[in-house]
């Protein structure tokens, strides 16, 4: 999904579809000290999240987004996350690429008003997803220590605001993609629907 040869294989094997889900994404996670560690971020490391994060979902967007407008009904969902509006000194290009993601949600969105057509984002907290929770996973064996308390040390180290004190499950971010694919999401367009716990502190 982060080049145009395989969104076009994806989009010949289905291709139409009334609710595209654009989930597919990585992060580098690092443990930087200071502005020099952030720096050395090299040009690859970018370019190659903007691609897989952004570009992905602008493809499968730009395919799938004219049929729905045809067909008056269509539920576009951009899985970004906090760190797109709470930028992580330790994921910069990672907190980058999910702030393009808003961007382009939220001018899909305007660009499809009033076609029945909706496009919004989600932007869930530290998830116990697969990339993230294996990473808790060796860090909790490789410190003799629980995945809980794993997660817990890693929330009061990079997300003390959070409120919920805890990862989020994949399911309860589900839930809010599940919500804005619905039909009960009509007046849900152009959001950033939070399932973020928290973290983020200003009210928008």
């Amino acid at each position: 999904m982060a080049t145009t040869e395989g969104v076009a294989a994806l989009t010949a094997a289905v291709p139409d579809a009334d609710i595209l889900v654009n989930n597919v994404g990585t992060a580098h996670i690092r443990d930087y000290r200071d502005v020099n560690d952030v720096a050395a971020i090299p040009d690859e490391d970018w370019l190659g999240l903007f691609t897989l994060n952004v570009m992905s979902g602008v493809r499968a967007s730009r395919r799938y987004l004219p049929r729905m407008v045809t067909k008056e009904w269509g539920r576009v969902a951009f899985v970004s996350s906090e760190s797109g509006v709470n930028i992580p000194k330790e994921m910069l290009d990672y907190g980058t690429s999910k702030t393009a993601q808003l961007a382009v949600s939220r001018g899909l969105a305007e660009a499809v008003a009033g076609t029945g057509v909706t496009v919004n984002a989600v932007l869930p907290k530290p998830t116990r997803s697969e990339i993230l929770g294996n990473l808790m996973s060796a860090q909790a064996e490789a410190s003799s220590i629980s995945q809980d308390e794993a997660e817990q040390r890693f929330l009061h180290a990079a997300r003390p605001t959070s409120l919920l004190g805890r990862f989020a499950t994949t399911a309860e971010v589900a839930n809010m993609v599940v919500y804005a694919c619905s039909e009960r999401a009509l007046a849900t367009s152009g959001a950033a629907l939070r399932v973020e716990g928290g973290v983020v502190r200003f009210v928008a």
